[in-house]
Parts: structure tokens; C-alpha cells; sequence
């Protein structure tokens, strides 16, 4: 016995809406950094400052600060002379200034602790750090040693790897 043409149809449309559901992505995640400030400008930062990401994960930094442009720069000799505080097999980034609202997207790989800044706003501590896997990752470089190039007030704004690590997280607003 052959299907009626009503079957046929039906099963012929569930088969098209099947197609056309959205499927999970299996992509990679996406993880937001914002870029922050105060109504008056007088306190900077990265929301999170500190962030424990899979290797894989492309960092989504958007500009949530009304009144100032904010830059997402990889400490890199191939960046503005600085000295390397990313894994050495990773790409350097700098996102150019960003406007109010506007985003940059990084893809990081390679596991390890990379430590980025904001151009202008360095000496007021607008600094961050992602720790991309863990440890006992094949390939994973740990913190720079060598600091004689950033600013005291840029060192004293980072968290450290541990607490990055073990809150996944870390949010520190500039105190008032």
C-alpha cells in the first residue's frame, strides 16, 4: 500500500523543519571581557580583570565604557617593544582603539598565562589576565618572570594564576 499524498507531504515538511532547526554548534566558545570605566572617567578596568578559559575559547572584548576609547594589547616585542607575556607560541593581539560599543575577538590555543593591557590606560592598573587550560597542559607556559618592563601599578592590578584558576573568575573594580 503506497502512503497517501497527506503523509507523504507531512513527513516530506518534517524532514525540511528538521533541516532547518538550529543545531548545537560544536564551534568554540565565546567568552566576553568588557572594557569598563566610571561616568567620569576616573577609574578603569576589565570585566573580568582575571579569566580561566579552555584552550579553543576566542575572547570577545567589547567597550561597555560611555566615555573612553580602550585598547586589548597582548604584552609582545612585536607590540610597541614590550616584553613577552604570552605563551611563545601564541599569536600577539592588539584590538586598535576601541569606541564605546564597539568589540574585538581573539582566538586563544595555546595554553598558558597571557597578560594583556589597555594603551592609555596601563599606569591606572587597566590591565587583565587569561589562563588558557591548566598547568599540566602539554605546552603550558606560566606567568612571565621577567617584569622590568610593566608599570608597578599595572603588577599590583593582576590576580594571580592560582586565585584565576580557582575561582575562574576574578572581578576586581578600581576602589573609589
Amino acid at each position: 500500500m503506497m502512503p497517501s499524498r497527506r503523509a507523504f507531504l507531512g513527513f516530506g515538511g518534517g524532514a525540511l523543519a528538521a533541516l532547518l532547526v538550529p543545531r548545537r554548534s560544536v564551534a568554540a566558545q565565546v567568552t566576553v571581557i568588557e572594557m569598563r570605566g566610571t561616568t567620569r572617567g576616573e577609574r578603569i578596568w576589565f570585566s573580568p580583570q582575571g579569566l580561566a578559559v579552555a584552550a579553543g575559547t576566542t575572547i570577545r572584548f567589547i567597550n561597555r565604557d560611555p566615555g573612553n576609547s580602550h585598547t586589548a594589547t597582548a604584552y609582545h616585542p612585536s607590540l610597541y617593544g614590550r616584553m613577552r607575556r604570552i605563551p611563545a607560541a601564541s599569536m600577539p593581539w592588539d584590538s586598535d582603539f576601541l569606541l564605546p560599543g564597539d568589540m574585538f575577538e581573539i582566538k586563544l590555543s595555546v595554553p598558558g598565562v597571557y597578560d594583556y593591557y589597555c594603551i592609555p590606560h596601563e599606569m591606572g592598573g587597566m590591565v587583565g589576565r587569561i589562563v588558557v587550560g591548566q598547568p599540566d597542559d602539554p605546552g603550558w607556559e606560566g606567568p612571565a618572570a621577567d617584569t622590568g618592563d610593566v608599570m608597578p601599578e599595572a603588577l599590583a592590578a593582576l590576580p594571580s594564576v592560582e586565585d584565576v584558576l580557582a575561582s575562574g573568575r576574578v572581578e576586581r573594580k578600581p576602589a573609589a
